[in-house]
């Protein structure tokens, strides 16, 4: 048996004629150029540390900065970059003021 999905014709027109929202907002922007900058700055933490001699050893590679900072700045910019492009502002309800 073939069934045959019918759609209401009002329904169809009005999803078509109302104003879509933009998919991000200024806000969603600038929280994203803020997450990458966290993530830049969080690799600039990790570079340092080399020796041109091979069979010296340099410890370094072995600092806090490199082992809890860096990490640490790398998640809050995910962590960020999640945030701003899963965040969807609500829009102000502008009220009519009747007196």
């Amino acid at each position: 048996m073939a069934t045959i999905l019918t759609t209401n014709p009002k329904e169809k027109t009005s999803q078509n004629s109302g104003k879509r929202s933009p998919l991000f907002r200024p806000i969603n922007y600038i929280l994203m150029i803020a997450g990458a900058l966290v993530l830049v700055i969080g690799y600039f933490c990790l570079r340092g540390g080399a020796v041109d001699d091979p069979n010296t050893f340099n410890g370094e590679i072995f600092n806090s900065r490199r082992l809890v900072v860096s990490p640490i700045l790398m998640f809050i910019g995910l962590v960020t970059e999640i945030f701003a492009i899963m965040w969807h502002p609500r829009a102000q309800k502008k009220e009519d003021s009747q007196e």
